[in-house]
């Protein structure tokens, strides 16, 4: 896959600074992420990791929402080529090999929440992101059991050691609407501007960290010495998100679940 063929995200690189930005680019299903999204992303990753001018790595979304999760669509899967079909593992719902490329990528990465961020809209930032900056409009929402699935990207793993155990199971179990402020408090983002400074806000924080004014090595290896002893632990979380997501996905509650949201009306779930 080349940049120029992407289909779900715009690659962006200045020049000057070496600031790169994706913008997830289907506005049209409110950024979900796609299969496809996911194998882009994969592969815009490591061309901000092979140049060694791109120094600084900025995740953002087009139009009124970052990403509204993931992208269940059975036409759209019929849809792909075989090419890029043999690409993608199927039984990786959680998303574990692009969450550890993001996990020992060592260049620093900034989220821009400008809009509404469910589901692995938001677990995809908090586990790969190293700062996340929202929209005072936006909010997120962790949807996983309300549509009869579990949560993925190690979020498992590391909501409780940010918000507690008792917390992050609460908002697990109880999807509910965080507003960006109150995600603010929370700890869950590092800050809260207005959606018409969000971007010029966030570049200017990228160009901090770049040279002359950023000592880009030692960031980098300041990264790694975060990163590294987790690593283990991420990738655990993963595999056993991965073994809940599996289960899920083939139970009567998620197909409930889809055909609650087709219909239109609140889901009765059975339990299996």
């Amino acid at each position: 896959m080349k940049i120029e063929d992407f289909q779900d995200m715009l690659y962006q690189k200045e020049p000057e600074t070496g600031i790169v930005t994706i913008t997830f680019n289907r506005p049209e299903r409110k950024n979900a992420l796609s299969l496809v999204t996911f194998l882009e992303l994969g592969t815009a990753l490591e061309a901000v990791e092979k140049d060694p001018e791109a120094r600084v790595l900025i995740l953002t979304g087009r139009g009124e929402a970052f990403s509204s999760g993931g992208y269940f669509n059975l036409n759209f899967m019929q849809s792909l080529p075989p090419e890029l079909l043999s690409r993608i593992d199927l039984t990786d719902i959680a998303q574990k090999k692009i969450c550890l490329k993001f996990w020992e990528f060592d260049k620093p990465v900034i989220a821009a929440v400008n809009g509404l961020a469910i589901g692995a809209g938001f677990t995809l930032p908090l586990a790969c992101a190293d700062l996340i900056y929202m929209a005072e409009e936006a909010y997120l929402r962790f949807p996983f059991t309300q549509i009869g699935v579990i949560q993925e990207f190690a979020c498992s793993y590391l909501l409780p050691r940010l918000l507690g155990f008792q917390k992050a199971k609460e908002l697990l179990f109880f999807p509910e609407k965080i507003s960006a402020a109150r995600a603010l408090e929370l700890g869950l983002v590092n800050g809260v501007v207005p959606r018409e400074e969000l971007l010029p806000f966030v570049r200017e924080k990228a160009r901090q960290l770049v040279p002359p004014r950023g000592a880009a090595l030692a960031l980098r290896l300041a990264k790694q010495a975060l990163h590294k002893p987790l690593f283990a632990e991420i990738s655990a979380a993963l595999d056993q998100e991965n073994l809940g997501l599996n289960r899920a996905f083939g139970s009567d509650d998620f197909f409930e679940a889809l055909s609650a949201r087709l219909e239109k009306r609140p889901p009765r779930f059975q339990g299996k």
